[in-house]
């Protein structure tokens, strides 16, 4: 290879021939793409580190059957401390040759990378990354997450220890530079408490942005350490050499409380959204909780061995016994049984399962034991792809970054530049004193643009938010839910458990007896005896019906259940149950069951040998809150969609009984996550609410996601708000507690900012050639408190706001 060529594609194809270099060179130059290139071998040779152009190249390779060697990871990064971090890091990423992509995410502190393997690795990665002060977990990629909870786990109990620390330490010297200032001793014991709270509990905020400016960059890490530090070495000298002011006409000011309430109330900041974030892979590690440690293998003779998940291999035939989860995905070779599918369809109802029937990983078996016969094994399997689906969703960018780091990467080098550019104007025209005022403007400047009230804008108004929405039964993850929830214009819904009440009840009953008691005591007494999901409708719904033992029991998996009672068989089950046992039907009762089935309902036929006796139609009906949910998110001008995985039959019948919009059917959980990509790719943000596992990776991929209370951990693991009650009125006052604690973020910024335009030109001596006025960093420092008093006083109206008040402002 000449050196001339810089990076290598490998094709994943040997011995590529000269037709096969001509063809390449053909796909490329009909794409539009000119590139110096050579095949050598496996690989193509291209005279160019342009990464976009490599990602074309790659594509059309793609395109026309062939298969470029990348590598795709997600890598934990650790020591993010802000959105700008992650901003860092990707660009220092996406500048190094062989790198196609990369997306690091603040929220879940992970990074998403495609690379070249034959230009870069992941050590490579590492060492740009660490260079800037972060680093990449490169742990092995099936403990990853596991070692990641560990460290983030350790990191936020490093940091809660740390902001007790820092407002212990802040709290006497803020008491004394307010209050106290000429006590004896003051300034030595506000010395004493800064010193180690700026150098050994504020230490992070220093390294970070010396490390930051090695790269010329700067974020919220750079003005704290430049406003605190500054504050703090124009005390310390002050409290050494007070003589230097004094001789000068000046008052020997320390302004130690400044730089240690900065560190305290930013900590807090971070320790607030650090508890935000803390929880973000418990979802993950639940889903694989779900697929069981070991199984049971049968040899070629029947015997069994309680082996490993990891060893189990496709073909190996696996026993489930009753009650034990699905290890892998296949096919029912012998024996029958009920199982619980409802993690991957959403529906309450377990499913029959015998010989040829397909059955998932995840999934729960109920009473019978089967043999079954492994098709999908470690990550082909649909539980594996739908963690996968989850990870990805979760790893995704936010559409919307943090309003405060974006205002912030202007705002510090501005801010930076007015202090130096006032000292500098002060020390050239100051006249004698203008080398003292030059350097109290410098460190005035920098006092009154501290980003105190700037870091208790967002959090304070979330920390309100959060508790308005607790009193009012709705739990709220983060603060990216709030920001986003009052954009929604269309909130998705699942059905079972979520819009309807998420088990079976006997919604209606036919009986051609006048409702004959007897009987109606001989179908409970069967009833009770089946293991039939379905059974327990009926059996509730005659909780008092007497004890009966009927004889001759059978159940028929995929029929019906019969019993002799009193010298007379009794049949209840589906209309083929009815019809192998040659009961007689007529047209007025396939016309009844007709009328059930269009409504959605899962009809029971009970019959004795020579005749029906009733028709008895099963469902789980919509819950009382559904109707009034659904007609004030239209109100709000919110589309509504329902998403199931049942029949279209029943879907339509409950989307009809809620007044919901939109209805897709027997739609798969990777279908339901597709379908909130669709919403979003046509520019609507989108809400989803759901109950169970099979929801999850929609959860995920939805700009907003709720969870019902009653539903499964996994789904509110996933989601950003969890409704206690499961009442669907609830997901209207979320949205408009989110318009309220927006609307109350945006007045703290503007309070927070109105300080400094107002501030920054009088601190930097705009009055003093008319009125003869310098702002001293004292007063500088009181409007800094006073601006995060007026910040956190606005947060607190939302405190007192009458939730009711809202409840009725959506109606």
């Amino acid at each position: 290879m000449t050196k001339e060529y810089n990076t290598i594609v490998s094709l994943g194809k040997k011995n590529l021939t000269q037709a096969d270099e001509n063809k390449i060179r053909q796909l490329l130059l009909h794409a539009g793409i000119s590139v110096t290139a050579q095949l050598d071998a496996s690989q193509l040779l291209i005279a160019s580190k342009d990464r976009e152009l490599l990602k074309q190249i790659i594509a059309v390779l793609r395109q026309k059957g062939y298969a470029p060697v990348t590598q795709k990871q997600e890598i934990p990064v650790l020591d993010m401390s802000c959105a700008s971090c992650a901003s860092s890091i990707q660009s220092m990423m996406l500048a190094q040759p062989g790198v196609l992509h990369a997306n690091v995410n603040f929220a879940n502190t992970s990074a998403e990378v495609e690379y070249l393997p034959d230009l870069i690795q992941e050590q490579d990665l590492q060492k740009v990354v660490r260079a800037i002060g972060f680093d990449l977990l490169l742990e092995p990629a099936a403990s990853r997450e596991e070692k990641k909870d560990v460290l983030q786990q350790a990191q936020y109990s490093k940091l809660k220890r740390k902001t007790i620390i820092a407002l212990l330490l802040a709290l006497p010297v803020f008491v004394y530079g307010m209050f106290f200032m000429h006590a004896p001793f003051a300034n030595w014991i506000m010395f004493a408490c800064t010193t180690p709270l700026l150098f050994w509990v504020g230490r992070d905020f220093f390294v970070h942005a010396w490390k930051q400016a090695q790269h010329r960059t700067v974020t919220m890490d750079t003005l704290v350490a430049l406003s605190t530090g500054t504050a703090y070495i124009f005390s310390v000298f002050t409290l050494f050499f007070p003589d230097f002011w004094l001789k000068s006409g000046l008052a020997a000011h320390v302004y130690f409380e400044a730089a240690a309430v900065i560190i305290a109330f930013v900590l807090l900041g971070k320790l607030l959204e650090a508890r935000a974030k803390s929880h973000t892979s418990e979802a993950i590690n639940k889903l694989m909780g779900m697929q069981p440690k070991t199984v049971v293998r049968l040899d070629a003779q029947g015997a069994q061995q309680e082996v490993e998940i990891a060893e189990v291999i496709v073909n190996d035939l696996i026993l489930v016994r009753p009650g034990e989860k699905i290890p892998v995905d296949g096919v029912v070779e012998q024996g029958q049984s009920f199982v619980d599918e409802s993690m991957l369809s959403g529906e309450s109802a377990a499913v029959s399962k015998g010989k040829g029937e397909s059955v998932y990983a995840g999934t729960v078996n109920q009473r019978g034991s089967f043999q079954f016969r492994a098709q999908k094994v470690g990550q082909e399997t649909v539980l594996a792809q739908i963690i996968a689906l989850v990870r990805h969703a979760q790893g995704s960018k936010a559409p919307v970054q943090k309003l405060v780091d974006k205002i912030a990467g202007i705002f510090v080098p501005i801010v930076m530049g007015i202090a130096l550019l006032s000292m500098l104007i002060w020390i050239l025209f100051g006249g004698e004193h203008g080398l003292t005022q030059g350097i109290m403007v410098f460190v005035t400047v920098l006092v009154i643009a501290c980003p105190c009230a700037l870091g208790l804008a967002t959090p304070t108004a979330i920390m309100v938010g959060v508790g308005r929405a607790a009193a009012a039964g709705i739990l709220i993850k983060d603060a990216e839910s709030i920001e986003k929830a009052k954009d929604l214009d269309v909130v998705v819904f699942d059905k079972t458990g979520t819009l309807t009440v998420g088990r079976p009840q006997l919604t209606d009953q036919y009986w051609l007896d006048n409702e004959d008691q007897h009987h109606k005591n001989v179908l409970v007494a069967m009833e009770r005896l089946s293991e039939h999901p379905l059974a327990n409708a009926i059996v509730t719904a005659w909780p008092d019906a007497p004890m009966l033992e009927v004889d001759n029991f059978e159940s028929v998996t995929g029929y019906g259940i019969s019993a002799v009672y009193d010298g007379n068989a009794y049949f209840a089950g589906n209309r083929r149950f009815m019809t192998n046992n040659k009961v007689p039907i007529t047209n007025s009762q396939l016309e009844q069951a007709a009328e059930y089935a269009k409504s959605g309902q899962t009809v029971i036929w009970f019959a004795l040998a020579q005749r029906v006796l009733a028709l008895l139609a099963i469902a789980d009906p919509i819950k009382d809150s559904t109707q009034s949910a659904i007609t004030t998110l239209h109100q709000m001008g919110i589309q509504t969609h329902m998403l199931t995985g049942d029949n279209e039959a029943t879907a339509t019948a409950i989307a009809e009984q809620a007044n919901i919009q939109h209805v897709q059917a027997e739609v798969s959980p990777e279908g339901k996550a597709q379908f909130i990509a669709k919403l979003q790719s046509a520019g609507h943000i989108v809400g989803m609410v759901g109950d169970g596992i099979n929801d999850s990776a929609a959860l995920a991929k939805a700009d907003v996601s709720i969870a019902m209370g009653k539903g499964s951990d996994i789904a509110m693991d996933v989601a950003k708000m969890t409704i206690i009650s499961s009442d669907l009125c609830q997901v209207a006052v979320a949205i408009k507690l989110s318009q309220l604690t927006v609307k109350t973020i945006r007045q703290n910024l503007f309070w927070a900012f109105i300080y400094n335009v107002v501030g920054i030109p009088i601190a930097a001596g705009i009055l003093y050639p008319s009125f003869g006025f310098l702002l001293s960093p004292m007063i500088a420092s009181a409007a800094m408190a006073l601006s995060s008093v007026s910040v956190v006083s606005n947060s607190l109206r939302l405190k007192w706001r009458n939730i009711g008040s809202v409840v009725e402002e959506i109606k």
